[in-house]
């Protein structure tokens, strides 16, 4: 996840490039570093400094790491002449690399030869089955060409072997919420928790997922998770502070007949209310009446 100050020094540094001040290569090592998608820029400096001989070789070794940046972005931008000619250039250095065997299959995936992608990405697993690059593309592949059955299994095959890659726990709950398979994306969220329970985008769609099932357990607990989140955003969160309200009604109305035990107190949601009211106040002042209404609408 690229942070704000990350971003803006990065559009900073665009903006300079895109007004000819300069640092294109910068530009293009911060693209990489951040792990970010701008391809039609990084096509057009890429080649740039790759058709200017002088710029080419005063990069060194890095010569060869911006062809296979070009490259990507090529196929990105379907412009597959480019990225086969900078594929041609690294087989030519590298004649038996199993990365830019990788970018092969790639260009087969772009192409639409998703058979003939496959059967490549397969071989080069035989050689490598550890390979992380190659069983994420299989994921890519399957959800580009809308088979999401088998991005759903061969997500779970790697996680079998990688069970600490959060991007994977989260792309396969994601894809579990867009097919409303609330309890396998809770499933996957409970992993996420366990190996990052600080991060408070995890605690709120936890909750999120939670109160969608519905149940007076899993709204009880639906609670607890948005004011984890409401406690590590230092009550910053107004989703989270919504929950607790939204849940607090919703329990209430589940325990009706129940012994006063089992029933949970309106002090959290009062204060919840309190919070959500005067932040709406200080910041959309307009629908203050409306936000108002609605809190009230709801029965404890």
């Amino acid at each position: 996840m690229v942070s704000k100050p990350e971003e803006t020094q990065l559009n900073t540094l665009e903006n300079q490039v895109d007004n000819g001040g300069g640092g294109a290569w910068e530009y293009l090592c911060l693209v990489r570093k951040l792990k970010v998608r701008r391809s039609e820029k990084v096509l057009k400096y890429g080649l740039s400094i790759l058709n200017d001989p002088k710029k080419r070789s005063a990069l060194g070794p890095e010569e060869w790491t911006l062809y296979e940046q070009v490259a990507i972005a090529a196929m990105d931008c379907q412009c597959l002449d480019f990225a086969k000619d900078c594929i041609k250039v690294l087989h030519k250095k590298f004649p038996e690399s199993k990365r830019v065997g990788r970018l092969d299959c790639m260009l087969l995936e772009a192409k639409g030869s998703w058979a003939e992608a496959e059967k490549a990405y397969s071989s080069l697993l035989e050689d490598n089955p550890l390979d992380q690059a190659i069983h994420k593309r299989r994921v890519a592949m399957a959800k580009a060409q809308g088979n999401i059955s088998v991005a759903i299994e061969w997500l779970n095959k790697y996680l079998e072997i990688f069970m600490a890659d959060h991007d994977a726990w989260r792309e396969l709950a994601d894809i579990y919420l867009s097919l409303q398979m609330y309890k396998q994306a809770a499933f996957c969220y409970e992993e996420l928790l366990l190996s990052h329970p600080t991060v408070p985008l995890y605690h709120l769609t936890y909750a999120d997922v939670l109160y969608t099932l519905g149940g007076l357990e899993n709204l009880q607990t639906a609670k607890k998770y948005y004011a984890s989140t409401i406690d590590l955003t230092r009550g910053k969160n107004t989703r989270a502070l919504l929950g607790i309200c939204l849940c607090t009604s919703a329990i209430a109305q589940l325990s009706k007949g129940r012994s006063k035990e089992d029933k949970e107190s309106p002090e959290l949601q009062s204060l919840a209310a309190k919070v959500l009211e005067k932040e709406y106040k200080q910041r959309a002042a307009d629908k203050l009446g409306l936000v108002t209404s609605a809190l009230r609408s709801l029965k404890i």
